[in-house]
């Protein structure tokens, strides 16, 4: 993991692919996410934020990136079935979900298109 006072001139240090998405997962941060989330134009508060953080922790666990269904599933045990839709997800993430949650939680670009059903 990169030191948390990561600033964002430092973040041209990180091995990315042309589109941004870290090369290596393990250079992640959550300083880096406030950047990365900074870098996509969104504000990495309060539910997005805990997206992104289902996100790194599935990984850990399971060392792949959740399909948006699994992660309607944790919308769904965390805020209710009315805000546990693919409508709502968009709202956090207007770009979809894999373009950026998965890319400010320091993913490799996700190979499956499953990702943004």
């Amino acid at each position: 993991m990169q030191d948390l006072n990561l600033r964002p001139n430092s973040i041209t240090s990180i091995p990315r692919d042309n589109e941004g998405y870290l090369l290596n997962p393990e250079d992640w941060s959550e300083a880096l996410a406030e950047v990365l989330a900074a870098e996509a134009e969104f504000e990495l508060v309060g539910e997005s934020r805990e997206i992104v953080w289902f996100v790194r922790d599935y990984f850990e666990q399971h060392a792949s990136v959740p399909e948006a269904r699994k992660v309607l599933k944790f919308m769904k045990e965390q805020w209710g079935e009315e805000k546990a839709t693919r409508k709502y997800l968009y709202t956090l993430f207007p770009r979809g979900y894999a373009q950026q949650a998965c890319k400010v939680a320091g993913m490799r670009k996700p190979l499956k298109l499953m990702l943004d059903l």
